[in-house]
């Protein structure tokens, strides 16, 4: 089975907030959704977390490498594609987009031999997984509120990052502000339930070093805060080291990462509690897979980042399958990218699970109207 051409197209119309310095608007795209066509008509599909203009540009770029390969092969084919594309950039856009051929080749692949992804990962070490809400941080009132919503909804573990947080000024006032928000929140969904904080330290020109990180890190502590994610800047690997050294908090990092070999350094250094990269942007299920094991023999574990949409959502599940223990996954609140685009929604259990996909491939429908209304009815799989 050979590869006869692969597509792209964007998201927009619904591109939910990220709480960046510089906020996106709702017609920007920043996610593309991948097809890859076969010979044979089988259709595998993909997502990067990219502008869709980047991800043809290089979809142009790797043709030559991709077209007429064996669909059934997606680490093999994609390791190709990172091999030949060192002269372009390691990393960033090249890397982002082979991410989306890798997850459809492994859908492909499901399909054509009858198993869910995970399986054919390496296993499946479970077969639910518990999503946390992933949301926005607000004012501690209409922060509350929100949670109660979640909760409602069925979730029992939480990540809250990027607003206010960190950003309501210097000295005392602004870190009276950050720990009346975790207050809020802890006392909103109580005791039992899982609570996240996220710096994004990697918003542009963060402002904060190791002193304020440790200063924040202890009073999470008292809020029995799961772990604190990217509290400092992203290149900053020395002081996240000493950072997990001299708190009680783990500390989680690494989604701005891309390719396996970027991850090496920040695990020698004993930097990360928890390693999250974005299987939409670090070179696919493939990569994140090495990613994972690689973790766990330096003493972190693997929790996939995912501002994503349902197939990012679908290929974090059977990466949590296939991974001891990868036993959440991000799950992005209120994008239609997310919960639109699947055939029938996403279904929590009583207790605030996702099931893991058991059909053939990563084992979603898409819902083509809802995608022809994302994607602004430009071509995308006509006459596949």
């Amino acid at each position: 089975m050979k590869i006869r051409e692969i597509r792209a197209v964007g998201l927009r119309g619904q591109t939910p907030e990220g709480g960046w310095s510089e906020e996106i608007e709702q017609d920007d795209c920043i996610h593309t959704l991948v097809a890859v066509l076969t010979d044979e008509d089988v259709v595998g599909f993909g997502s990067v977390y990219t502008n869709d203009g980047l991800v043809k540009a290089a979809l142009d770029v790797m043709a030559p490498f991709y077209t007429g390969e064996n669909a059934l092969e997606p680490e093999r084919v994609t390791e190709k594609l990172r091999q030949n594309m060192f002269w372009m950039g390691r990393g960033g856009t090249i890397t982002h987009t082979i991410s989306g051929i890798d997850i459809a080749l492994w859908d492909i692949l499901g399909k054509v031999t009858g198993q869910p992804v995970g399986r054919l990962l390496g296993g499946r070490y479970r077969d639910r997984v518990k999503p946390y809400a992933s949301l926005l941080m607000d004012e501690p009132g209409p922060l509350a509120n929100h949670l109660l919503q979640l909760k409602a909804d069925g979730f029992r573990a939480f990540k809250m990052g990027w607003g206010p947080f960190g950003r309501s000024g210097d000295g005392m006032a602004g870190f009276d502000k950050d720990e009346a928000i975790v207050r809020a929140a802890r006392e909103t969904i109580g005791p039992d339930s899982l609570l996240m904080v996220d710096a994004g330290g990697s918003d542009a020109f963060w402002k904060h070093g190791y002193k304020w990180a440790l200063r924040t890190a202890e009073m999470l502590a008292d809020y029995e805060i799961a772990w604190f994610e990217e509290p400092l800047k992203h290149d900053a690997l020395d002081d996240y080291a000493l950072l997990r050294q001299n708190t009680r908090v783990p500390i989680s990092g690494g989604e701005v990462l891309t390719r396996r070999q970027a991850f090496l350094p920040w695990l020698r250094a004993g930097a990360f509690d928890i390693v999250q990269p974005d299987a939409t942007k670090v070179g696919g299920l493939s990569e994140s897979r090495k990613i994972g094991w690689m973790a766990l023999d330096y003493g972190a574990r693997l929790i996939p980042h995912g501002w994503n949409t349902a197939i990012g959502l679908a290929a974090d599940l059977h990466l949590a399958s296939a991974l001891p223990e990868t036993d959440l996954v991000e799950y992005i609140t209120g994008s239609p990218y997310l919960d639109d685009l699947v055939d029938g929604g996403w279904h929590l259990d009583e207790d605030g699970m996702l099931a893991i996909p058991e059909v053939p491939g990563l084992g979603i429908d898409l819902d083509f109207d809802a995608v022809a209304k994302f994607t602004k009815g430009e071509s995308w799989l006509d006459g596949a």
